[in-house]
């Protein structure tokens, strides 16, 4: 029988591959030509640079999603994991991904709009809560989702983790 430890130890384990995979291997990598939203992700303090791209259609699906930039392991998994999960999603559905994702990883709610999502399973996106481990590296897992909110409510400064 295994222990409930070795379990977890295993899911933490299969965690740390899937963001070494989306670190090596990026989804969606590269400018969207025909973008209706884009925005720039900054975290100053450890350098990670990136520009999220996204087609939303009239209905408010986004139909495509890219992105490009520099950054750490974590940044550029995170941004892959944003591109596969939101590609689909209705806009309203995205910020909720993003609301709990931020706030299960940061323990703070956004303030840029109202959805809680509590509701909301993460799926392959738990990868990411092994960085509450590590507060600093918090930043870099969020700096994608904060450009994610950026595009999708048209803000014209860059997002930032500070």
């Amino acid at each position: 029988m295994t222990s409930l430890a070795q379990t977890s130890d295993e899911l933490q384990d299969l965690y740390r591959e899937l963001i070494l995979d989306h670190a090596r291997s990026p989804r969606h990598f590269g400018k969207l030509p025909d973008a209706t939203h884009t925005a720039e992700g900054i975290n100053p303090l450890c350098g990670d640079k990136l520009k999220m791209y996204f087609r939303i259609d009239g209905d408010d699906r986004i139909s495509d999603a890219r992105f490009e930039g520099s950054g750490c392991a974590i940044s550029v998994a995170s941004a892959s994991l944003l591109t596969d999960m939101v590609i689909g999603l209705h806009t309203d559905e995205a910020l909720k991904y993003f609301s709990a994702l931020v706030t299960r990883l940061a323990g703070v709610q956004p303030t840029d709009n109202d959805n809680a999502g509590d509701d909301i399973n993460l799926g392959k996106l738990r990868a990411l809560e092994g960085v509450r481990e590590f507060p600093s590296r918090v930043k870099c897992a969020t700096l994608a989702w904060h450009a994610l909110n950026s595009a999708i409510q048209r803000k014209s400064q860059p997002a930032t983790t500070e």
